[in-house]
């Protein structure tokens, strides 16, 4: 049975960053009517911007008004990836409220089966550095209630990735995570939402960056 104090964190805002491309994607939901979002393309000013930014965009709104936040954790560039989660961490530990990690390529998945209505498995693939590429397959929940990765987000070489993709045994639709990917920013939060509404609150410290490849060590 939901306690007085459930409905009222239910009822505040979900927030969500997206800063793993030099584009910087923000969306503000209470999931009763209100809700906004935007992309803006900073480049290499993403790092000395991005507070500025969402200081300005969550306004009328406050941070007493967030119940929960989700980021998305990568994969993607990794200065990008990391500015966001450690934002979002940040964010979360200051304000007490739990912090969703949300997989790139997920994102990309919920906004193709969002846009068609299918229920196929989405098979996602976006490039990587050194000649690799990203891989992952997700599949909406029977419920509806998100998505069960059938293969997690994974580094191939390309052919490792084509005879993966050859002898999956079950029917997909394969998408390439090109440009625009900000934009999926409300994925992100419709996912972490989804996982809200289920009773789950993830801790801050457990909002990881998922690299996949790392940078060479000093």
């Amino acid at each position: 049975m939901t306690t007085e104090l459930e409905h009222l964190a239910v009822t505040k805002y979900g927030l969500a960053l997206h800063t793993t491309t030099p584009e910087l994607g923000l969306v503000i939901n209470n999931f009763a009517g209100d809700s906004r979002s935007q992309v803006w393309n900073l480049g290499r000013d993403l790092s000395s911007l991005i507070h500025q930014y969402l200081i300005e965009f969550i306004q009328p709104q406050t941070w007493s008004d967030l119940a929960f936040l989700a980021v998305a954790k990568g994969p993607g560039g990794f200065t990008g990836t990391r500015i966001g989660v450690v934002l979002a961490r940040t964010l979360g530990q200051q304000l007490e409220i739990p912090v969703f990690p949300v997989s790139t390529l997920a994102a990309v998945a919920w906004t193709e089966i969002s846009k068609n209505q299918t229920a196929d498995a989405i098979a996602i693939q976006m490039a990587a550095q050194r000649g690799q590429v990203f891989g992952a397959i997700y599949q909406l929940q029977p419920d509806a209630l998100g998505l069960t990765a059938l293969l997690p987000d994974t580094v191939f070489t390309p052919e490792l990735w084509q005879e993966t993709l050859a002898n999956w045994q079950t029917t997909y639709q394969l998408i390439e995570a090109k440009s625009g990917l900000a934009a999926t920013v409300t994925s992100i939060l419709s996912l972490a939402h989804l996982d809200w509404q289920q009773g789950k609150r993830p801790h801050w410290a457990e909002a990881l960056p998922y690299y996949g490849q790392h940078p060479v060590e000093v």
